[in-house]
């Protein structure tokens, strides 16, 4: 296989809403095989997830997903806004989502959301050594807070309505570096 990228012989927005561009690309691999794809554009701004731990307890909100019209269990996230860095927006997503802050953050991993056809990459983070501080965010209802035993981490998994992909890979990103049984 060649690591040489397919050359964009044009691309082209097809469609626009508020926060994604559909964007079809017309590619000429390296084989000499023409394709069109179409993928999403993101605002370029990126996101941030954030596993909280306070005490022996991990922290997740119960929300309302649009995308699957349910409510489901998971970390708190949100997007970058502009000006501000991805640990910045980490700390104000806790705030807004859960009511906390962290005087301490690490970075666990950088995920791509769906490369095959999305452009955003999200900056997902452990977050302790937490504080109580609550900033207004832009949820439409206020966001359930639940405290999850950290020693049952993996009883998580068995939650119905704990499935978001993100959520589950920052589970796991977290276990490990905790060092989790």
């Amino acid at each position: 296989m060649s690591d040489k990228k397919p050359q964009i012989l044009h691309a082209e927005v097809v469609a626009k809403s508020r926060l994604f561009q559909i964007e079809q690309v017309h590619l000429k691999f390296s084989n000499q095989v023409e394709r069109q794809y179409e993928r999403m554009k993101g605002n370029n701004r990126g996101a941030v997830m954030v596993v909280p731990v306070l005490d022996d307890q991990l922290l997740l909100g119960r929300e309302y997903a649009a995308g699957t019209h349910s409510y489901e269990l998971g970390f708190p996230k949100g997007l970058v806004d502009p000006g501000e860095t991805p640990v910045q927006a980490a700390n104000r997503e806790l705030q807004e989502e859960i009511g906390y802050g962290a005087h301490k953050l690490t970075h666990l991993m950088e995920l791509s959301l769906a490369p095959g056809y999305f452009s955003s990459k999200m900056q997902i983070y452990l977050a302790e050594d937490l504080y109580e501080s609550r900033l207004e965010g832009d949820e439409p209802e206020p966001i359930e807070v639940v405290s999850w035993p950290l020693a049952k981490w993996f009883d998580l998994l068995s939650q119905e309505d704990f499935s978001e992909s993100r959520s589950v890979s920052a589970l796991f990103l977290a276990q490990k570096h905790l060092k989790l049984k």
